[in-house]
């Protein structure tokens, strides 16, 4: 039983790390990435464009941290 519930905690943290790998991508990179290369309906560079990105950025730093605390259920 201790494999079963070890595996599906992997699972259940894979799964939240990859959410929060696509929030800091969605959220940081795509808009830095868009305005480095002159896109023209990327955003501005204002204050309010980088509170939106640390927002999306801090989002997906929560879930990794949360994926980790899933990680020290794991049983031996």
């Amino acid at each position: 039983m201790n494999q079963v519930h070890n595996e599906q905690t992997k699972l259940l943290a894979t799964g939240l790390n990859n959410v929060a790998v696509a929030f800091v991508v969605i959220g940081g990179v795509t808009p830095v990435t868009a305005m480095s290369f002159g896109v023209t309906t990327a955003p501005r560079l204002s204050l309010g464009t980088a509170a939106f990105a640390l927002a999306w950025f801090c989002t997906g730093l929560g879930l990794h941290w949360g994926a980790r605390l899933a990680l020290r259920s794991l049983r031996s």
